[in-house]
């Protein structure tokens, strides 16, 4: 079984910068590709991006691209969210989600709240 806490979210102004931070327990972590999704009010979950395992290459949704940049450090069980140039439209609950098949999220986090104001 596979935890994930989510922390690092908050307020920020428009154009500021927050970084995300998920820790995960678990052994097996630095094969899981790990995901950011976020869910804002009255709308569905959307993904952000994700990191994959092996390698470590990164994809990123068309929205956020440029902006946000996901990391990952094995060694603390770690996957980051740099987020930069925030917009009020990326307020929202954060998400991070673990694949141990690479592909499926089998595993998620509680969420923390990040709210951008303009």
């Amino acid at each position: 079984q596979v935890q994930l806490v989510e922390s690092g979210g908050g307020l920020v102004q428009a154009g500021g910068s927050l970084r995300l931070s998920c820790a995960a327990s678990g052994r097996t972590f630095s094969r899981y590709a790990m995901g950011w999704f976020r869910q804002a009010p009255g709308k569905e979950r959307e993904f952000v991006g994700i990191i994959r395992g092996s390698g470590g290459s990164t994809s990123y949704a068309r929205s956020v691209k440029g902006r946000f940049t996901i990391s990952r450090d094995n060694a603390k069980n770690t996957v980051y969210l740099q987020m930069n140039s925030l917009k009020p439209e990326d307020t929202a609950v954060y998400y991070c989600a673990g694949a141990s098949d690479g592909t499926t999220f089998d595993y998620w986090g509680q969420g923390t709240q990040v709210t951008v104001s303009s």
